[in-house]
């Protein structure tokens, strides 16, 4: 919540807790998304919904198809470069780079290259990481590999995701 400029700041929330992440911490959730391991840092349930923070593995050629949400999404990419595809424009994001997608707008990315991409995920408010965890696969760990799904099954998971998408304030495009 923001306060009008020159109000008194709200006092403590005393009923929300420091939140404290590792990424190796073994009570994380880990999700294979699309071919890449998702892991949930930080929960919207643990920011009062306000935002969530994933910790993104793209395998080479892994990324979301071309979709749009009704919330902000900031990644920031820690090893590798992606290919944008940022209201039908191309752009490329490598190591060090951070990019926001405004809400609304169509977008995707891929991992064009052969290494896997490492990059964090924050998305406010927060609910990204609720459709995740509904449409994705449980794994056990942020680099265990993706369940080896069969042809039937992938195809359960996207129409899972497209019954699901409004729920959670997403549009698929393709």
């Amino acid at each position: 919540m923001t306060t009008q400029p020159g109000a008194p700041l709200p006092p403590d929330d005393v009923n929300r807790n420091l939140t404290l992440a590792h990424f190796d911490d073994p009570m994380l959730r880990h999700v294979s998304i699309v071919g890449g391991t998702y892991t949930i840092l930080v929960s919207g349930e643990q920011t009062g919904g306000r935002y969530c923070l994933i910790d993104m593995l793209v395998p080479p050629g892994g990324g979301p198809p071309p979709h749009r949400h009704e919330f902000e999404e900031m990644f920031t990419i820690f090893d590798g470069e992606v290919e944008l595809i940022f209201r039908g424009q191309p752009y490329r994001a490598g190591a060090g780079s951070t990019v926001n997608i405004p809400a609304n707008a169509p977008h995707a990315f891929k991992n064009r290259s052969d290494k896997p991409v490492r990059m964090l995920c924050m998305c406010t408010p927060a609910g990204q990481e609720e459709l995740f965890l509904a449409v994705g696969d449980p794994v056990a760990s942020r680099t265990a590999p993706p369940p080896n799904l069969s042809q039937a099954e992938r195809a359960e998971r996207i129409e899972r995701a497209k019954a699901l998408s409004a729920k959670y304030r997403t549009e698929l495009l393709a």
